[in-house]
């Protein structure tokens, strides 16, 4: 999340707009004071949200479980002791 002056949101609206679509919240201020707040569309993140879980569901079909020791193992590999 990022604050942005009114000034700046004025002159650069559609870039701030890019970056909500992409899933930032930006807080416009004036004189140091939060006036709005841009947040992404709930439906849209929700779609994306739905389609990263399949997404993910997917791959764990085609890859199966991993055990707790693999995933220790794992987060572990190259570390020194």
């Amino acid at each position: 999340m990022r604050e942005v002056q009114a000034s700046e949101a004025k002159t650069h609206l559609p870039r701030l707009l890019d970056d909500v679509e992409r899933g930032e919240t930006v807080i416009i201020t004036r004189h140091g004071r939060a006036i709005a707040r841009l947040i992404p569309e709930a439906n849209r993140r929700q779609d994306e949200l739905d389609r990263a879980i399949e997404s993910i569901r997917a791959l764990r079909r085609h890859t199966g479980r991993i055990t707790l020791a693999e995933l220790l193992s794992t987060r572990h590999e190259g570390h020194k002791y």
